[in-house]
């Protein structure tokens, strides 16, 4: 789960992170009402979105006094906001973050993250803020410091001195720019984060060390213990489908293509979406139901994949383990009876219960496709489109 630069900046805040004085409006004309608060000439307006890009977009601007950030704030919100990182209709701003401008001297990157490949944290420090940390690692990987934090043990001293000392700061910053570190490690570790990130973390002209920037996602499977932090989130900021999805414990993420997919497990479905490529097609979502699911999950998903105007064709490819196929089948059925189908469905069960799951679609009276094996599912896919 994502949640804005404001919300963020609030859990920085109680975890001793320093932040710039800010206040977050939802209108133009809390604005002048929430200068009064901040005492502090220039400013910075900033966009609440999901997504990066803000500052190429027009969403952060500097202003100076009440009536160019009145101004500012009135252009932005209720408006969408299209970046490098949305699609072409942009993300709706509902808030706007007015913050004091300060005077930098240096900006810094600073972010933890799941290191998968060696099944820990990593903590990621450069000299270089400011920029995509992606684009730094490509030109010059010599700026940036890595450490990988043994799980059985936490983040040392040791390793927050070498990233330290990896962003050649001077050494009086070094308590500074230590507690930040540290603070920010337990703020992942107990929000249960998948990633927190500050870019820019900057140093002040008065030598002070400030997170210009705030990011923080959280593990969707973790939030069961965190449901404080529901409430942070944003469903404005979402595909609707996939939000849709989510309240019936779906894995679903939205595509460009026409083929609708419904697969049960991650590695089935990026076969799956493989296949529909090779025949010239393209998926237009993912869409795991999972090992668990039930006919009642089943229905809704396909209803979500038939919501999506742009698929053509629906593709369900499921290999039959703890979700059956005989349960797979009379989810399908049922949601073909209560659903105006005007697409073809071409189907291909494997594994537990198949011949049940095959005969439940034979005797429904509907039309489906039914595949023998995965090279039948691609000739049928093909002879669709």
């Amino acid at each position: 789960m994502k949640i804005h630069e404001y919300q963020a900046k609030q859990l920085f805040h109680e975890y001793r992170i320093p932040i710039p004085k800010g206040v977050t409006v939802r209108s133009a004309a809390e604005v002048r009402q929430a200068l009064a608060g901040l005492g502090h000439i220039p400013l910075v307006i900033k966009a609440q979105i999901h997504a990066g890009g803000r500052g190429k977009a027009g969403g952060i601007r500097i202003v100076n006094g009440a009536k160019e950030a009145s101004r500012a704030a009135e252009d932005m919100i209720d408006k969408r906001l299209v970046t490098d990182q949305t699609d072409s209709e942009g993300s709706p701003v509902n808030h706007v973050l007015i913050e004091e401008a300060l005077e930098t001297v240096k900006e810094l990157y600073v972010g933890f993250a799941i290191n998968r490949e060696n099944a820990c944290v990593s903590i990621i420090a450069s000299s270089e803020g400011g920029m995509e940390i992606e684009k730094v690692a490509a030109e010059t990987p010599e700026k940036i410091a890595m450490e990988m934090i043994d799980p059985s043990v936490g983040l040392r001293p040791f390793q927050v001195n070498r990233l330290f000392y990896a962003t050649g700061l001077d050494s009086k910053l070094s308590k500074q720019m230590s507690s930040i570190i540290t603070n920010l490690y337990r703020l992942f570790m107990y929000k249960d984060c998948s990633l927190a990130e500050i870019n820019p973390l900057v140093v002040t002209k008065d030598g002070q060390i400030v997170a210009l920037d705030a990011k923080l996602n959280f593990d969707d499977n973790a939030l069961y213990r965190h449901p404080e932090l529901m409430s942070l989130r944003d469903d404005q900021q979402e595909n609707p489908l996939e939000v849709e999805a989510s309240r019936h414990h779906l894995n679903y993420i939205k595509l460009q293509g026409n083929v609708g997919c419904m697969v049960n497990g991650a590695g089935l479905a990026m076969a799956t979406m493989d296949l529909i490529k090779h025949v010239g097609a393209e998926p237009a979502n993912f869409l795991d139901v999972g090992g668990s699911a039930t006919s009642s999950m089943v229905r809704e998903g396909l209803k979500i994949i038939l919501s999506d105007k742009a698929v053509k064709l629906v593709f369900i490819n499921i290999f039959g383990g703890i979700l059956r196929c005989d349960t797979l089948a009379k989810g399908v059925v049922s949601a073909a009876k209560e659903l105006d189908i005007n697409v073809p469905l071409v189907i291909r069960l494997e594994g537990t219960n198949v011949d049940e799951g095959r005969r439940i679609l034979a005797d429904s009276g509907l039309s489906f496709t039914v595949a023998e094996n995965l090279k039948d599912a691609a000739e049928k896919v093909s002879a669709f489109l």
